[in-house]
């Protein structure tokens, strides 16, 4: 069996908030794998949905670009091996220059918007700057059928597209930070694919509480916490992060919209970044010379 790392067992502590020989033991039982960990802790203690692992393999910028009247609008990330790049005046340029060529293409084909004098671009910034560029994805969004596509971008490092029928602009915006904000996993109750229902439903049932409960008592208390955790995690049902006193539903009915989705990139999502211990290499790099 793998030794268990100390940042293994670290990160699961960030993400459950558990003890750190908790965490260990669940390592081992889950052979090292951080996201069986978290599954057989769920269902073992009736944790809660644990954190979204939070290492990045890139720094960079998210951009976005929204038509004036709000048909579509694109949001690309673009990554830089700093985050002092990203914050470059010449990668800030370039990031506009590539927006602006996915706003006009209406693409979400990288290689084939990157190619030609862009790609040139791109090596010539690499040249200048003396770190590797790229540009990693691009979603297009559409407007619903009398609605809008909303923007916002926070901080550089997080965009969200958001679409909504009827509405406005600001309306469509102030969805967009309640996204950035939040992080909902889906919009609407309805959206979230059955299959991650039944594998919540498969946690809920192996709880300690649930043992011997009949089928019938079991399946009301089944429902009745996937209800909850739909609550909790789709958009709509969200207590909106300007007034938590109405949802975000609530909020966009009374603006005369209807939430229809969303999009959110963050920079370095889904990448796992190596973690360099600099003063172990210069340390390292002085007992060789």
């Amino acid at each position: 069996m793998a030794a268990i790392s100390a940042s293994q067992v670290k990160e699961l502590r960030e993400r459950t908030g558990l003890g750190m020989m908790e965490c260990k033991k669940a390592l081992t039982e889950a052979g090292g794998d951080i996201e069986v960990a978290i599954e057989n802790l769920r269902k073992s203690s009736g944790l809660k949905a644990a954190k979204k692992a939070e290492r990045t393999a890139a720094e960079g910028a998210v951009v976005t670009r929204v038509a004036e009247d709000g048909s579509y609008g694109v949001m690309v990330e673009i990554n830089s091996e700093t985050d002092f790049v990203a914050r470059d005046d010449n990668f800030k340029a370039f990031a506009e220059k590539i927006v602006e060529a996915f706003f006009t293409a209406r693409s979400e084909d990288v290689a084939a918007v990157m190619s030609g004098d862009l790609e040139a671009a791109r090596e010539q910034l690499v040249q200048k700057i003396g770190e590797n560029i790229g540009v990693r994805r691009c979603v297009v969004v559409e407007a619903a059928d009398g609605g809008v596509v909303g923007e916002y971008v926070h901080g550089g490092r997080i965009g969200v597209l958001t679409v909504l029928k009827g509405g406005n602009a600001e309306v469509a915006k102030d969805v967009a930070m309640h996204v950035a904000a939040i992080n909902p996993v889906v919009a609407r109750p309805e959206d979230m694919p059955q299959e991650d229902l039944d594998k919540e439903k498969q946690i809920i049932l192996a709880q300690p509480d649930m043992a011997g409960k009949p089928a019938e008592i079991a399946e009301k208390m089944v429902q009745g916490r996937l209800k909850k955790y739909l609550a909790e995690v789709s958009l709509t049902e969200q207590p909106f992060v300007k007034n938590p006193d109405q949802s975000v539903a609530e909020f966009a009915k009374a603006a005369g919209s209807e939430v229809i989705g969303f999009t959110r990139f963050e920079v370095g999502e889904g990448i796992e970044k190596e973690e360099v211990d600099f003063a172990k290499e210069v340390m390292e790099q002085a007992k060789r010379s």
